[in-house]
């Protein structure tokens, strides 16, 4: 099949879309992908990249087209919104001059926002060609969740443009099995949308790093729980560090987070009030690539979210990198997230919000034989196999694709 992607992420920005982009490559598929220039999350366009510079590029054999749009900055909301709609509205004028191959499908990514929507129905109507739309987060709710926005007649609106984006798919798959019920309770027939989760890159794997690894010299003894990701609003640092200072009077368990985002400055600031410094470590962004030696490194790993309705449904990604990995897990969120940790015996779940039950988790597992702690890991990558396997979710998908096209194929005669 000849496949058009439409994401506002792409590579080298590290999104999901990258890995499920080389594996249709990789099932005979011939991609192109529409995207914007790269900026997330440092919020400049990254070395190399401009308004004419590497408009064009070849991504292993996929044809990388990038359109013009507003860098995000600092991530505040002004620049956000311009970030999203420069992207939605740059693709929707180009994208039909641009993208002028014959396609027999658009795949749209959505981690956020619905505005990538925008582009692939205007190029639906201009090809004839069938939509199908992964949704990773769900809009209007996702911006009241992290406080984006509060006004009604706004989020009003925002639920319209979704209603018109939902209805002019042909699939809608959803990352977590709960997203199927907000989606219908707007007007989507059930018999559209598809449980499609997230898998991990292959490279996510349960590693043993050589004695003399580079990973091992930023690591300080004792026990290490392991965060990795984005610093934002959504990943609750505030229950993190209180955490964290509950627990000061053990020194020898140490927070360690990889990444970096919009909040770390404020994360900084805490660490030094609350004065954590010794026991709190914050060891920036790294490459993918790199992610599963650090991990191997980690006696547990840490995944956050606050507490939110809309939270609730959702599966971070990382969980399943997490899982994949073979490393216990600790899961302070609410419903689907702590639902798939309990489930697969792959750690420890507790409440969204709450320093306690973070502080009881960690002591938990901190106390906790080693055997123990390897058993639950050992867990927690046979249910990724089970659940969350590459081979087999990029199966899954090609069928979707290959039957969405031959009906798409038999209703126009």
């Amino acid at each position: 099949m000849n496949i058009l992607i439409i994401t506002q992420y792409f590579w080298p920005e590290n999104f999901r879309i990258n890995d499920l982009t080389l594996g249709l490559t990789e099932k005979g598929h011939r991609v192109t992908v529409l995207t914007g220039i790269p900026n997330y999350p440092e919020g400049r366009y990254f070395p190399g990249y401009g308004l004419f510079r590497n408009t064009r590029q070849d991504y292993h054999g996929v044809k990388v087209i990038r359109v013009p749009l507003v860098p995000r900055g600092s991530g505040g909301r002004m620049r956000l919104a311009l970030n999203y709609v420069s992207f939605a509205l740059s693709s929707s004028m180009l994208a039909p001059f641009l993208c002028r191959g014959k396609y027999d499908l658009i795949f749209v990514y959505e981690p956020s926002p619905i505005t990538v929507g925008l582009p692939a129905l205007i190029l639906k109507h201009w090809k004839s060609v069938p939509i199908m739309f992964w949704v990773q987060d769900l809009w209007p709710e996702s911006l009241t969740a992290t406080g984006a926005v509060h006004s009604k007649y706004v989020l009003k609106m925002v639920e319209r443009f979704v209603r018109f984006v939902y209805r002019g798919c042909d699939i809608i798959l959803v990352q977590s099995e709960a997203f199927s019920q907000p989606i219908e309770k707007i007007g989507v027939d059930k018999k559209k949308i598809l449980y499609f989760p997230n898998s991990a890159e292959e490279l996510y794997q349960p590693v043993t790093l050589e004695p003399g690894a580079p990973e091992r010299d930023q690591m300080p003894g004792g026990f290490r729980i392991m965060f990795a990701g984005n610093i934002g609003a959504a990943q609750d640092f505030s229950t993190i560090l209180a955490a964290a200072n509950k627990l000061r009077h053990y020194p020898d368990i140490h927070w360690l987070i990889l990444g970096d985002g919009r909040m770390r400055p404020w994360v900084e600031e805490k660490i030094r009030e609350l004065e954590l410094m010794e026991v709190v470590h914050l060891l920036g962004r790294h490459p993918a690539e790199s992610m599963p030696r650090y991990f191997s490194l980690a006696h547990a790993l840490l995944v956050t979210l606050k507490r939110d309705p809309i939270f609730s449904l959702t599966i971070p990604a990382k969980v399943q990198s997490y899982l994949a990995c073979g490393i216990p897990v600790i899961a302070a969120m609410d419903g689907e997230g702590a639902r798939v940790i309990a489930e697969a015996g792959a750690g420890i779940a507790c409440p969204a919000e709450s320093p306690e039950g973070l502080a009881d988790a960690v002591f938990s597992m901190y106390r906790m034989p080693e055997d123990e702690r390897k058993n639950m890991g050992s867990k927690g990558r046979a249910y990724f196999e089970k659940h969350f396997e590459r081979a087999a979710l990029l199966d899954r998908l090609g069928r979707w694709m290959k039957e969405l096209k031959e009906e798409t194929r038999t209703c126009a005669y």
